[in-house]
């Protein structure tokens, strides 16, 4: 299995340790950064792993910001991704037996080390159970078909000067 790796600045640490964790287990790791704690932008790293994702160059992504919230948020953002925001084992196993999630979002400002590698195994093992749940994936790549457009944006007016190590 290949797994996509990514994290702003907030997630870089946690984001190595889970490095460590897919290697350990014999994954193939595509990490897209980013690759020093200097401050970053979650939507780059996230954009990057989701797209991958969604294109079938990698399996899995995973992603790594303070409270996990900016990256699931960015991840959804790309067409075919079903993004989760998990903090324990149950909500990572759910997300891929009932969702089919192909990207794990983690906050790691919230959650300790051996709590975010039980996360990471269990969503990893755990297969998508079909039947009823399919029926209700189906749904949303349909949506997806319908009212997804390659290029839809909405334009967020400028923030000002806020502060770039703020956010998470």
């Amino acid at each position: 299995m290949k797994i996509a790796l990514g994290s702003d600045h907030r997630g870089y640490e946690a984001k190595e340790r889970i490095k460590a964790l897919l290697l350990d287990m014999g994954l193939q790791i595509d990490d897209k950064g980013v690759h020093a704690k200097q401050a970053s932008d979650y939507p780059d790293t996230g954009l990057a792993v989701a797209q991958d994702v969604a294109d079938g160059r990698v399996d899995r992504g995973i992603l790594l910001c303070g409270s996990g919230i900016g990256m699931s948020i960015t991840a959804n953002k790309v067409r075919g991704v079903r993004a989760a925001l998990c903090h324990d084992e149950l909500t990572a196993q759910m997300a891929r037996r009932h969702n089919d999630a192909n990207v794990l979002c983690l906050p790691a400002d919230l959650i300790g080390d051996a709590l975010m590698q039980g996360i990471v195994r269990g969503w990893l093992t755990t297969e998508f159970e079909g039947g009823r749940h399919a029926r209700r994936v189906q749904k949303i790549l349909q949506y997806e078909r319908d009212h997804m457009k390659d290029g839809d944006a909405t334009t967020i007016p400028d923030a000002g000067d806020a502060d770039p190590d703020s956010d998470g």
